[in-house]
């Protein structure tokens, strides 16, 4: 740590994190990246407007944001598939178990093998809606990428990023936190910043991104969204601080996360009708 003090004493923030960037670490300058929405491109036929209710989502992402969306497009009737490998399951699952069931409970644990991707891309040609929080290269160099699954009308395709995927900011490594001091999102002004929340990018960009999905789907989807979470975090950070309340509400626990693998037969099933069922 005292390494670290003193390197950043000496350097301005642009060096340390362009270094720090070069080593993939998950750095960032505060308040370098201006408020920005979902970027949103066409992706495949679109189809008649709906809501989630009885749609497939598939869950690639992980830890809180991708996670936290699907788990509110559950309730509106969504069927939804976690997906892990054994190699490298949702960070997650090491956290507090609470946690993890409050955000990932009444989901079917698929588990597959990322570098073996046959079933997987039979999963995802029958999703409905596809969610991932991976580098956008990271599925690419895998074949499991948007552009690698066969089509499917009115699928939406949601890719949660750290910064975006424009130029050296696709491979910028992100989580809540750092994403949260990119956008400005931080209390205590300038020369003494804080976190305001613990990792608060990641449950505004989920909800900013359910809402995002719920919306495509009711125009028709066929629709490829990007919503980077330093982007969603400068957008609060924007905010007035006028109207600040302090919530004390608690979740609820509706259900408990299954086991890792646990409903790879179930889904094994939903993949045999969905392949055959009209979109």
């Amino acid at each position: 740590m005292a390494c670290c003090a003193a390197l950043v004493a000496a350097n301005d923030s642009a060096d340390v994190t362009d270094r720090a960037r070069l080593l993939g670490l998950p750095v960032a300058a505060l308040g370098e990246t201006p408020a920005g929405g979902p970027h949103v491109f066409p992706f495949g036929a679109a189809t008649t407007p709906r809501g989630p209710s009885g749609l497939l989502v598939v869950d690639l992402s992980a830890m809180w944001a991708g996670p936290l969306c699907s788990q509110l497009l559950a309730p509106a009737g969504a069927t939804v598939v976690k997906v892990e490998s054994a190699a490298r399951p949702d960070g997650a699952r090491n956290g507090p178990p609470e946690f993890f069931d409050w955000v990932n409970g009444g989901k079917l644990s698929y588990l597959t093998d990322f570098g073996d991707p046959g079933q997987l891309l039979a999963l995802l040609a029958v999703a409905d809606v596809v969610i991932e929080s991976s580098r956008p290269a990271a599925l690419v160099r895998r074949g499991v990428g948007p552009t690698d699954v066969d089509p499917r009308d009115g699928r939406v395709w949601l890719r949660v990023t750290g910064h975006g995927t424009d130029g050296d900011r696709a491979n910028w490594v992100a989580f809540g936190d750092d994403a949260a001091v990119a956008g400005g999102l931080v209390c205590g002004g300038d020369d003494t910043p804080v976190f305001c929340g613990d990792a608060i990018a990641d449950p505004l960009t989920g909800l900013h991104a359910a809402v995002a999905v719920a919306q495509s789907l009711r125009s028709g989807g066929g629709e490829l969204i990007e919503m980077s979470m330093a982007a969603v975090a400068a957008t609060y950070a924007a905010l007035p601080r006028t109207a600040e309340t302090y919530c004390t509400a608690r979740p609820q626990l509706a259900a408990r996360a299954s086991a890792l693998g646990a409903d790879n037969a179930i889904v094994e099933q939903l993949i045999s009708e969905k392949r055959f069922s009209p979109c």
